[in-house]
């Protein structure tokens, strides 16, 4: 399968599943070219843009698995080309 860049922009509003959520970035450390997390204390949220190189069946498991966590919404971009 061919590899595309995408993005993975993560808001976390329940610091409980912060554990799951490094977990499952760990399990796809392969694909991950760059991490940037943002604690915003002002509204009690974090943000987290994740970069992947990884093919669109990949990026889509974990963007799904991210999603389905407590209080966390995941939504991802992916380059055309």
């Amino acid at each position: 399968m061919e590899n595309r860049v995408s993005v993975i922009s993560i808001i976390v509003e329940d610091r409980d599943s912060a554990s799951t959520i490094n977990e499952l970035l760990h399990q796809y450390g392969q694909h991950v070219i760059g991490r940037m997390g943002i604690p915003y204390h002002e509204r009690g949220v974090s943000i987290i843009c994740v970069v992947l190189d990884a093919p669109q069946s990949v990026t889509s498991a974990l963007s799904g698995k991210l999603g389905m966590l407590p209080g966390v919404s995941a939504k991802t971009v992916t380059a055309r080309a």
